[in-house]
């Protein structure tokens, strides 16, 4: 239940606090007086869309703060913790800042949440109903929701299945007209990759080969400087046979070693430099006899060194093309190879995906067709329900149907023997048919009703939601426009039996329908224009009498209308 709503520089709201209660609300004032406020802040709080031209002019933001009192249990409970939010003992609170420039912010119970989870919350809390809803159920779009909230899981559960069933093939057809319509630049890119890999195969090359023959062209190619290098510094290490008066680097080691050999135990510290000298003797024969075996096997062939250029010669055309380095060459061949091959099974795709298509077109259906039958059982009880609800609304005589029909399509599914238009809610076109009084021919009721009638039509419509899908409060905003007489007694006598199981807040200018309200509140402007704290206030006794003549007559102090609301007042709570 929505227990208060403060309103801080909304339109023409300055500062206001609206407190509510149980029952029956009626909420009324002059034209002009801010009562369509009462519905946009609601509006807001329940995540709807912030236009900065509500910002009072003047003022830096609006902000809308609500408290609702909720179950512990209540699904909108567990999501609002979910999300973090605390209850305040036993209820919610929310607030909504709409700044000048259009930036928004959301609060609840005390943290701040994205404002589409305010609209999460807003199916399980409060059905907010205005003069914009009841040109929505205009359109036959919004008729099938309805019927369809109606139906509850009666076609919820078939509707599951149609959609799952839905999307899978439009995914399906969607990759089987790729395929198809790609044909032939799939063949193109297949012959591309073939001639690549044809040229990869035909120099087999190895990993690290290009790395390789880099090297060893490098070798080649200075043979004799090598060669020449590795004798002269092998000379220098180990001496030249055809010198014996030469002088080595192996030789000056030695000498050098003996002398500290000759003393070495009288010193410790020169003892180990004396096994440094032998290391180095050592270290020196070995790097000698590596020398020798090097110039040795130094190969210095012209035509090895002509074979490792052709062979490099060879890997160069397949690197400028396939990558970097032979390494990168071979990992472009694997992944071409692996997408030639799935190119290749197009053809075997084409023919699963052709088959899973032609299943699924005709498992849709027979899901489309379990989704109509479901449908018209719950088109033929809405209706009577409807119908029996605008019998309470002084339209006894009317009538109200609901057509479900399809659109041929012959690119469509078979239903009932013929194919059909497919949507992603079914094949169903549904409609709210009225025939206002016996005789007339029931009729689209964005044709057939009028202001008046469309009104307690979209009444008696949450009427019956109320019956099946309740939710714990309703807000309507002037639904009894263009009620008069003893149908806006009906519309009242309607909303009052409404709010025996529900909390039910109605914007009115009509007085037959304030009558039946438990509670009524009066919006008025001070002087400057503005709506103040004190400008929404709770009305009783004489006070709602003389807003009660005001409605009637225009004026607070006519007798007769004081007598006329009066008399109102004492009906109503006959029948309450």
């Amino acid at each position: 239940m929505l227990e208060e709503m403060r309103i801080r520089s909304l339109g023409v709201i300055d500062d206001a606090v609206v407190e509510l209660s149980p029952g029956f609300t009626a909420v009324t004032g002059e034209t002009g007086a801010g009562k369509t406020m009462v519905v946009t802040s609601l509006g807001l709080l329940l995540g709807g869309r912030a236009d900065p031209a509500l910002v009072r002019i003047g003022a830096k933001s609006a902000v809308v703060e609500g408290r609702i009192r909720v179950p512990a249990d209540a699904s909108a409970v567990v999501r609002a913790e979910e999300a973090g939010a605390e209850l305040d003992d036993g209820a919610l609170l929310i607030s909504r800042t709409v700044s000048a420039e259009g930036r928004s912010r959301a609060h609840l119970g005390g943290r701040s949440v994205p404002v589409g989870l305010l609209g999460e919350l807003a199916d399980d809390l409060v059905a907010v109903h205005g003069q914009t809803d009841q040109q929505g159920l205009l359109k036959p779009a919004r008729q099938r929701q309805a019927l369809d909230r109606y139906a509850g899981d009666a076609v919820a559960v078939p509707l599951a299945k149609y959609v799952a069933a839905y999307k899978r093939f439009r995914a399906v057809s969607q990759e089987l007209d790729e395929i198809t319509t790609r044909a032939r630049e799939r063949a193109q890119e297949a012959d591309l990759l073939r001639f690549g890999l044809d040229e990869i195969a035909a120099v087999e090359p190895r990993a690290g080969e290009d790395v390789e023959l880099a090297a060893e062209a490098e070798r080649l190619g200075h043979a004799e400087a090598l060669a020449s290098a590795a004798t002269a510094a092998h000379g220098a290490l180990a001496g030249n046979p055809e010198d014996p008066e030469g002088v080595d680097a192996g030789m000056l080691v030695g000498g050098a070693q003996r002398a500290l050999d000759a003393v070495r135990s009288h010193d410790p510290a020169l003892a180990g430099l004396a096994e440094r000298l032998g290391e180095i003797g050592i270290l020196l024969s070995d790097v000698a006899g590596e020398l020798a075996g090097y110039a040795d096997d130094l190969d210095a062939d012209p035509l090895r060194l002509s074979a490792v250029e052709e062979r490099r010669a060879a890997l160069t055309q397949l690197t400028r093309k396939y990558g970097e380095s032979i390494d990168e060459v071979l990992a472009w061949a694997e992944t071409s190879a692996a997408r030639l091959t799935e190119l290749d099974s197009d053809d075997d795709r084409i023919g699963e995906l052709t088959a899973e298509r032609d299943a699924l077109h005709g498992e849709l259906a027979g899901l489309a067709q379990a989704l109509t039958d479901a449908r018209g059982e719950a088109a033929e009880r809405f209706a009577a329900a409807v119908t029996a609800e605008l019998a309470s609304l002084a339209m006894p005589h009317a009538r109200v149907t609901i057509a479900i029909g399809q659109t041929e399509d012959p690119e469509g599914i078979e239903v009932g023997g013929r194919p059909v238009a497919y949507t992603s809610t079914g094949v169903d076109e549904v409609e709210l048919l009225l025939a206002p009084h016996p005789g007339a021919p029931p009729r689209p009721i964005a044709k057939g009703a009028s202001g008046g009638e469309l009104s307690r039509v979209m009444l008696a419509v949450e009427v019956v939601f109320a019956g099946s899908d309740p939710v714990p409060t309703y807000l309507f905003d002037e639904v009894d426009a263009g009620v008069g007489g003893k149908a806006a007694v009906e519309v009242g006598r309607r909303l009052a039996r409404l709010a025996r199981n529900a909390q039910v807040v109605v914007v009115t200018h009509l007085p037959q329908v304030a009558a039946f309200a438990d509670r009524q509140l009066l919006v008025e402007k001070t002087n400057d224009g503005s709506v103040t704290r004190s400008g929404v206030k709770v009305l009783e006794g004489e006070d709602r009498i003389r807003e009660l003549s005001r409605m009637l007559a225009g004026q607070e102090d006519s007798e007769t209308a004081r007598a006329h609301a009066e008399e109102l007042l004492a009906a109503a709570r006959v029948e309450g």
